[in-house]
Formats: structure tokens, C-alpha cells, sequence
């Protein structure tokens, strides 16, 4: 069993930047690929950015391409989700998922695709 942990959301103003953390508690997160999704109130759950294993291949939404950067440090267990330039419409939780992959470079864009999730954290971007 993974747990995930997010940190780093809050509330800000609109152009400001944030960076998100997601820890895990495994020590073989190296084998994971790890996505960031977003669910605003009434709305479903949304895909933001994704990176695999070793952060060589990354994806990121058209709605928020240009102002997002995901990483990850392996040897701290933990990806990176900075976020700039950020709007009052990218208000939502922000949640990490993570999906075993050992060496795979794919990525995966559905939620169902994920095995473990973190309870997320909470974005509010004011105008």
C-alpha cells in the first residue's frame, strides 16, 4: 500500500504561482508514474500534468499548458507540480495519483487508470 500526501496549496491571487508536493511513503516510488488532477466544485475530476518514472516523458492539459512544470526527486519520493501565471478558474482540490509502472516511459490520462491516490489540497486563486 502507497500513501500520498499533497502540500502547498492555499489561497493566492490570480497571476500568482504555487508549487504542489506529493510524498509517498514507498521507497520504490522510482517504479510509479504520477499524475496531478484537479476537481473544481460541480465539476468532474480533470487531468493536469503527468510524468513517468524517471521524469524523461511528461504531459501536461491544454488549459493549462505554458504554466505548469511537473518533476520529481526519487531519492526524496516526492513530484513537483509548480504552477504560474495561475487564474481564479483553476480554483479546485489538487490531487496526486500514482500507478506502478517499473520501467514503462507511458503515461496515463484517465483517473482509472490509478492505484493510489492522496486526499488532496485545496487551490483557491482570488481576482
Amino acid at each position: 500500500q502507497v500513501q500520498l500526501v499533497e502540500s502547498g496549496g492555499g489561497l493566492v491571487q490570480a497571476g500568482d504561482s504555487l508549487r504542489l508536493s506529493c510524498a509517498a511513503s514507498t521507497s520504490t516510488f522510482r517504479n510509479y508514474a504520477v499524475a496531478w488532477f484537479r476537481r473544481a466544485p460541480g465539476s468532474e475530476r480533470e487531468f493536469v500534468a503527468g510524468i513517468s518514472w524517471s521524469g524523461a516523458n511528461t504531459y501536461y492539459t491544454d488549459s493549462m499548458k505554458g504554466r505548469l512544470v511537473i518533476s520529481r526527486d526519487n531519492a526524496k519520493n516526492t513530484v513537483y507540480l509548480q504552477m504560474n501565471s495561475l487564474e481564479p478558474e483553476d480554483t479546485a482540490v489538487y490531487s496526486c495519483a500514482a500507478k506502478r509502472t517499473y520501467l514503462s516511459p507511458r503515461l496515463y490520462l484517465s483517473p482509472t487508470e490509478y492505484d493510489y491516490w492522496g486526499q488532496g489540497t485545496q487551490v483557491t486563486v482570488s481576482s
